[in-house]
Formats: structure tokens, C-alpha cells, sequence
């Protein structure tokens, strides 16, 4: 009888357990990729630098949705762009930096945005349609590859804003994309809360409208 109670007791206890863990299962985020799905995506594209393009998706950490949508349209289409094209290096030196935050702090709350760009995968183009076509001579390469050139660099990628089309006073910027630095971490604390370090290769892009 008593043999009976103790193994009701027991596996009470592993039913209790089984039931435990599926919930934290479904909270549970792996990586910074499964990070960035629980963000709202922003923008999904190609980044490109001399001959390489890199399929990217920014999903947005902070700031203005209106800001991205506004600077990054492509104005022959009047759509998204969907390439964006990096041609000039911001070294990451203090003062460089500071003249960022300077901006940032400018354009708040509705003039900047932060967003975490991660490796865009083939069929994660959710509500943006197809992916782009990659145009003749540019090479398709993995985001990581424009993250160890810019880390060995130590600079950050810059692109302004709009590309093409025509440049009036309210609806100028810049893009930054930063390799992962002090600067761009503290952007990522909550990342950093719940997966305890960030492995995967990333950056954070800054976007800041010119302010008049």
C-alpha cells in the first residue's frame, strides 16, 4: 500500500514537471537571430560594399518607424529600396562616436531609429515581396564577411540618405552600420539579458534624419 502511494507521489511529480517545461520552451529565444524575430522587421535587402552583397534583415530596436520608411524609399519607384550601397568608413575613435550620439540625441524622439541587422535568410522576406535579384558582378556573401571587414577596419559602414533621387532639407540622413563594439552593445542590453552573450555575428544600423 505504501509502495502504491509513493509511486502515485512519483509520478505526480514527473507529470508536474513535463507540464513545467514546455512553457519555458516557448519563452526560451536560442539565439540573436530567434532575438530579432520578436522585434518588428523593418527592412530586408541587400547591404553592398565594392563587389559583395550581403542579404540583410533589420528588424527595429528603437526610435521612429516613419524615419526608416521615409529615408530608405526608393524614390523612382516610390517603394522600399531594397539595395543599399556603402561608400564611405566612420572610424569608431571617441570623438567620432560622440558626434553620433550627438545626432541621435538631436533627432530624438522621432528623427532617429536603432535597428539590429542580422543574415537575411532566402525565404524570410515576409510582407517585402521576393527578394531582391542580385545585380550582374556582385558576388552574394554572408553578412559575417561584412561584419570581420568592418571590425578589421574598426570602422563603421556609411551610406547617405536618400540614394538617388532628389535631396530636399527634411528628408536627408544617415545610415551607420556598426560591427559589434561598445558602442553598438549598448544598444543591445536587452539582447544581451536574455541570451547572456551575443555570439552570432551582427550589427546595429543608426539611422538620423538631418535636422534643419
Amino acid at each position: 500500500m505504501l509502495r502504491d502511494s509513493e509511486r502515485n507521489h512519483r509520478t505526480g511529480e514527473s507529470e508536474s514537471k513535463t507540464h513545467e517545461e514546455p512553457k519555458s520552451e516557448t519563452k526560451k529565444v536560442k539565439n540573436l537571430s530567434e532575438f530579432a524575430q520578436t522585434l518588428q522587421l523593418a527592412w530586408n535587402g541587400l547591404l553592398v560594399l565594392k563587389n559583395s552583397c550581403f542579404p540583410t534583415s533589420m528588424h527595429i530596436l528603437e526610435g521612429d518607424l516613419g524615419v526608416i520608411n521615409g529615408l530608405l524609399k526608393d524614390h523612382s519607384s516610390g517603394g522600399k529600396l531594397t539595395q543599399l550601397k556603402i561608400a564611405q568608413r566612420l572610424r569608431l575613435d571617441q570623438p567620432k562616436l560622440d558626434e553620433v550620439t550627438r545626432r541621435i540625441k538631436q533627432g530624438s524622439p522621432n528623427g532617429y531609429a536603432v535597428l539590429l541587422a542580422t543574415q537575411a535568410t532566402q525565404g524570410g522576406v515576409g510582407a517585402e515581396g521576393t527578394f531582391p535579384v542580385v545585380e550582374p558582378g556582385l558576388q552574394r556573401r554572408l553578412l559575417r564577411n561584412l561584419v570581420s571587414y568592418l571590425k578589421q577596419k574598426q570602422a563603421a559602414g556609411v551610406i547617405s540618405l536618400p540614394v538617388g533621387g532628389a535631396k530636399c532639407r527634411d528628408s536627408t540622413g544617415m545610415l551607420y552600420a556598426f560591427p559589434p563594439c561598445e558602442f553598438s552593445q549598448q544598444y543591445l542590453q536587452s539582447a544581451l539579458r536574455t541570451l547572456g552573450k551575443l555570439e552570432e555575428e551582427h550589427m546595429v544600423i543608426v539611422i538620423v534624419k538631418d535636422t534643419a
